[in-house]
């Protein structure tokens, strides 16, 4: 995947297929076929379907993850803190630790004092407390806090189908 943004002119046809794929990702092209043809007075073939989606998914329109019912694991909003006296020798070893680390669900830059904001899925608290141990451990020098929050009664966990309205708009 390139770092460079999606090049899509969107068609009413693709808001819909968004907006249908948030509600139900398993919809099959027939499906969503006749999902569009009734709820949108879309007529298109379930081969057009698939191929559009595969077109966006292509063009990173959206992304694709499979992400575990909230049950399984806890979940945990950790903020990160650095140390400027180390910042320019270790920044780049200290995030590609955190960006591939298998807890890591999503990963982002903020502004403010604490920049770096990880969501990490564990199986139990005490797995929270050995990574932040860990991570000290490893990348101390550039890290002066790790702020650690833990998310409790995840209440919702998906894309809303309204949000695509606004790429109509757009155009």
């Amino acid at each position: 995947m390139s770092g460079d943004p999606p090049n899509w002119e969107f068609k009413d046809r693709d808001i819909a297929i968004l907006s249908e794929l948030s509600t139900d990702p398993q919809l099959s092209s027939r499906e969503l076929t006749q999902v569009l043809e009734s709820e949108y007075d879309i007529d298109v073939s379930h081969v057009t379907v698939s191929e559009s989606i595969r077109r966006m998914r292509d063009e990173g329109v959206f992304r694709e993850a499979i992400i575990p019912n909230e049950e399984y694991y806890i979940f945990a909003l950790f903020e990160f803190k650095f140390n400027p006296e180390h910042f320019d020798e270790y920044w780049r070893d200290a995030m590609e630790y955190i960006k591939q680390d298998k807890h890591t669900l999503f990963f982002f830059l903020s502004d403010g004092e604490y920049q770096w904001k990880t969501v990490m899925m564990f199986r139990d608290r005490q797995e929270v407390s050995q990574w932040i141990h860990d991570c000290y451990s490893e990348h101390g020098a550039v890290i002066a806090n790790i702020r650690n929050s833990a998310v409790h009664n995840v209440l919702k966990f998906q894309t809303d189908p309204r949000i695509y309205e606004e790429l109509g708009e757009d155009r």
